[in-house]
């Protein structure tokens, strides 16, 4: 089959001919339609986040189950499906109480085993991590779910508990910030978007973001939302934007940590004095599970959600390893998510 591998840290993205996975007693095997570009596997494919080499990178991604293995029980060859970005074993504590995004055995496509960016992907504990697709959701839009939309959706709902007419302050305006943009405008609150890029303050501008600020300045978002956001989510992962985030909450406001903080900024300090005398709370988020998707299924199913406005590019699988290069630089060359069709 055809897949974009690298074999080295930072080393060419090759379109190559590779052996087809094969398929677990209790798992699935995938033909991909289309796969999410997501700055994840850049940082995996640039050793931030070291994973065994060689290679096929790709998290984000939908299509129709291919095989299924002799124990899997709740899906058939031919089945539409997306998956989460983590996938859960399903047997321990943490999975059967409905939390596999913090699995402690859990598996990554593109990361623990080969990705998305190929014809077929191999899928473990298939029917705890499948997600059937309703008709109305094209594999483009449910590939761009996969991560940003997602965790963007479980840090919002359920671990910040957003609920309309209340404020959230979104520090940049990427992938996942957008996301939280739209999120948040259908759950019916209001949004103070910040990002130094004029092209991202456009597009949140676009989204519905209620004000467009290109500094974190704390006077002027407490002015704007009444003394202080009610959520605020650091979608960028640096010290001074998960502080600025913390200083611009109410009282009882609660901070989302999104953002991956790497290297100098893994052990950012933030200001525990606020945090204590405004009983503020601090949170982290990563994925969601695959039994919270039906829920945002369904919004994106009747158009009460729309991710494909966040979609910049659709491009085809032998230009995923360009794209995927391409986040080297800072300033993206296309506004909004890139989408690779497999098919």
């Amino acid at each position: 089959m055809r897949a974009v591998r690298y074999s080295t840290v930072g080393g060419p993205l090759e379109l190559v001919d590779v052996p087809e996975p094969i398929c677990p007693a209790d798992g699935a095997v995938v033909r991909v339609e289309a796969t999410g570009i997501c700055r994840s596997d850049w940082h995996a494919w640039r050793g931030h986040d070291p994973v065994p080499l060689p290679m096929i990178p790709g998290h984000e991604f939908a299509g129709t189950v291919a095989a299924v293995g002799p124990e899997v029980m709740g899906f058939v060859v031919g089945d539409r499906v997306t998956v989460p970005f983590v996938n859960g074993c399903g047997h321990c504590a943490w999975c059967l109480a409905g939390d596999a995004q913090v699995c402690p055995e859990q598996t990554q496509p593109g990361f623990t085993h080969p990705g998305s960016y190929a014809e077929l992907v191999q899928v473990r504990a298939a029917d705890f991590n499948l997600v059937r697709l309703p008709d109305s959701v094209d594999a483009v839009t449910a590939a761009s779910l996969g991560c940003r939309f997602a965790t963007s959706y479980h840090a919002l709902t359920r671990q910040s508990r957003l609920s309309a007419g209340q404020w959230l302050a979104v520090y940049g305006c990427g992938g996942v910030g957008a996301s939280a943009i739209l999120i948040a405008k259908a759950l019916g609150a209001q949004v103070v978007a910040i990002d130094p890029s004029p092209a991202a303050r456009e597009r949140a501008a676009t989204l519905g973001a209620d004000y467009v600020l290109a500094d974190p300045d704390a006077d002027a978002i407490l002015e704007l939302t009444g003394g202080g956001a009610h959520v605020s989510i650091d979608a960028l992962g640096s010290s001074e934007t998960a502080a600025a985030s913390v200083r611009t909450l109410r009282r009882r406001g609660r901070h989302v940590q999104v953002g991956l903080m790497l290297g100098d900024h893994a052990d950012a300090p933030l200001q525990w004095g606020p945090v204590i005398s405004k009983e503020l709370e601090i949170v982290g988020s990563h994925g969601m599970a695959a039994a919270d998707y039906p829920e945002l299924l369904a919004l994106v199913a009747d158009g009460r959600l729309d991710p494909r406005q966040l979609i910049g590019r659709v491009v085809s699988l032998d230009q995923a390893g360009a794209e995927l290069a391409a986040m080297d630089s800072l300033v993206a060359p296309t506004a909004g998510l890139v989408v690779a069709t497999v098919l």
